[in-house]
């Protein structure tokens, strides 16, 4: 059923996981990620960042060789190579999927998936099995929508999400002003960022790292729902636009804007600001 409100702060809440005694690194969710390049390195900082800055336990960072060196000076304590994940994020800062190769045992493997700018493309393939969550703009959506012989034009975006999401078996997030989320099975929820200096470079890396902490916090149960990823998308989302209100000043945590036009920002005080977010949520 389409969630008709637009996402809230409540809601957000309900989808943050919040360590206890019991946790190690491991049960708070390994992020793995294969994002960055040689023409675009620093989307792999701001990626790993975003997952940092939103509760992972542990990120570990497959990439090149530029861009790792990049994300250890920014963040030390990330881990360098594969290993157990509960999460992938896949493609951010990649043109298309060239550097992707040797990806199919983890798009046929069951451990949840952002698919991400250059990944994006991976999605027009059959056979896929992993729960997936596609992070298309407007113009990687219509890009999609043609690899999959759907129309690239369309009038309403949550109808566009909502026939990607069921031609591709995975649940879409479509970023914009007003996101929309839409799952394989017709679940759909909006989320609003109030938040117009989000629209610059950077800022929809730090998202897919959200997502990728949010998905691999969550548990397996959660993250094989489809409903669930939906849910989860959303409150990726949410979390990403407030942190972009507090960033550049136009906006409250909460639901409530603040009169005024703000200042612009950079992607990586979006990631800077979740932690404040997520202090006033689970408050």
């Amino acid at each position: 059923m389409p969630h008709v409100s637009p996402w809230s702060a409540a809601q957000t809440a309900a989808h943050l996981h919040r360590p206890t005694d019991d946790d190690d690194k491991y049960s708070r969710g390994v992020v793995g990620m294969r994002t960055g390049s040689d023409r675009y390195p620093g989307a792999a900082v701001l990626g790993v960042e975003g997952a940092w800055r939103s509760g992972a336990g542990m990120v570990r960072y497959v990439g090149p060789d530029a861009a790792a060196s990049l994300v250890l000076a920014r963040r030390p304590e990330t881990v360098r190579g594969e290993g157990r994940v509960q999460s992938w994020v896949l493609g951010s800062g990649m043109a298309d999927a060239d550097g992707l190769e040797g990806v199919d045992g983890i798009l046929r493997g069951d451990v949840p998936i952002v698919l991400d700018a250059g990944a994006l493309a991976l999605a027009a393939r059959p056979g896929l099995s992993a729960p997936r969550i596609l992070t298309p703009h407007r113009g990687e959506l219509a890009r999609l929508r043609e690899a999959l012989g759907l129309s690239t034009e369309w009038t309403d975006d949550a109808d566009a999400a909502a026939e990607t999401a069921a031609a591709t078996g995975a649940t879409v997030l479509l970023k914009g002003a007003r996101t929309r989320v839409a799952t394989p099975g017709g679940w759909s929820a909006t989320v609003i960022s109030d938040a117009p200096w989000l629209s610059t470079a950077g800022t929809g890396d730090v998202l897919a790292g959200v997502l990728g902490a949010l998905v691999a916090a969550a548990g397996e149960a959660v993250a094989a729902d489809p409903e669930g990823l939906g849910a989860i998308a959303a409150s990726a989302a949410w979390l990403h636009g407030a942190a972009g209100r507090i960033a550049s000043g136009t906006g409250l945590i909460d639901d409530a804007v603040a009169a005024g036009a703000g200042h612009p920002l950079v992607a990586l005080e979006v990631a800077e600001a979740i932690p404040g977010v997520w202090a006033r949520l689970v408050a």
